[in-house]
């Protein structure tokens, strides 16, 4: 029988080639979108050695001598809610990954994370068996890819963009809720505290954010970041012409970049148009799936008490 355990420092030259193949890393971050940078085994597992600095956490799955899987997982926006950047499954018992991603949930619940995410390929076998293990698949996502640069919003088309501050966290938050529909806010986020643990890194290092205003409100967000020759950029706004000035900024402060990849949720059909029309193609579709590590307690809803009349003795 399979057992669950985390790393040990004798794993490590099991964890460098299982039996001899390399095998595929079926969870993707977004920061790691569209490039060969998942990490290794190899490396994941030294990283659980300095997860002080990394906040990466490491599981196999082993049977006897054998290693069956292997699983990691980091913090997202804050402690309480995590997402899983390793996945490697070497056996074709669903069982053995059914309990590595069991472990995980439990581990990351009692380091105090309520939520763990999970992106993986569409057509992964993964999806069926993390489903079957309690975690629920709440939307799908277009990865778009371009050669850059492409042309840009010329000056007089530029938004008024102005640099994102903490202080504009709400207002997005806001703009969250009119573009995401309501049974992906259900999963994903739907109080302002957990919008804002789920909240995903672009990039390894520091990435730029910007907001456009309308009527005093937040109209549109970007967020760019580059690492090499890639250049990665998100976008959010339900106003068609914030969005058509958002891409050509985009696309404008990206101008030496050589590869641009977005991650486009399925409910952005306005994006997807805008993007396929500035010669972005879609290379792949990935399934997003969540699962809590505690049940929400439910709260009795109160209501008023009907007045009954007292009739005198």
């Amino acid at each position: 029988m399979a057992r669950v355990r985390t790393v040990r420092p004798t794993d490590l030259v099991a964890l460098a080639g299982y039996d001899g193949n390399v095998r595929r890393n079926e969870a993707v971050t977004r920061d790691r979108i569209g490039t060969q940078t998942s990490p290794h085994p190899l490396e994941t597992a030294i990283e659980q050695w300095f997860s002080f600095a990394t906040g990466r956490h490491t599981w196999i799955s082993v049977k006897g001598t054998t290693l069956r899987g292997l699983a990691s997982a980091r913090r997202r926006g804050t402690k309480t809610a995590w997402e899983m950047d390793c996945l490697i499954h070497t056996d074709d018992d669903d069982g053995v990954l059914m309990s590595l991603l069991d472990r995980v949930v439990e581990d990351a619940g009692r380091a105090g994370a309520e939520k763990l995410f999970l992106r993986v390929p569409e057509t992964s076998d993964i999806v069926r068996i993390a489903c079957s293990a309690g975690f629920f698949r709440y939307q799908n996502e277009w990865l778009f890819a371009a050669h850059g640069p492409l042309p840009g919003a010329a000056a007089d088309d530029m938004p008024a963009l102005r640099r994102w501050t903490r202080a504009d966290a709400y207002g997005l938050f806001r703009q969250y809720n009119r573009c995401a529909p309501a049974p992906v806010r259900r999963i994903e986020a739907p109080t302002f505290r957990e919008w804002v643990a789920s909240r995903e890194r672009i990039a390894a290092g520091r990435a730029r954010q910007w907001v456009v205003e309308t009527d005093g409100n937040i109209g549109g967000w970007l967020r760019i970041a580059t690492e090499g020759e890639a250049g990665r950029f998100e976008i959010l706004s339900d106003q068609p012409d914030v969005l058509d000035g958002l891409v050509g900024a985009a696309l404008a402060r990206l101008s030496e970049q050589s590869s641009l990849l977005t991650l486009v949720p399925e409910y952005a059909s306005g994006l997807r148009g805008r993007l396929e029309e500035r010669g972005f193609t879609e290379r792949e579709t990935f399934a997003v799936l969540a699962r809590r590590t505690s049940k929400p307690v439910e709260v009795a809803e109160l209501a008023p008490a009907a007045a009954v009349p007292t009739v005198p003795a």
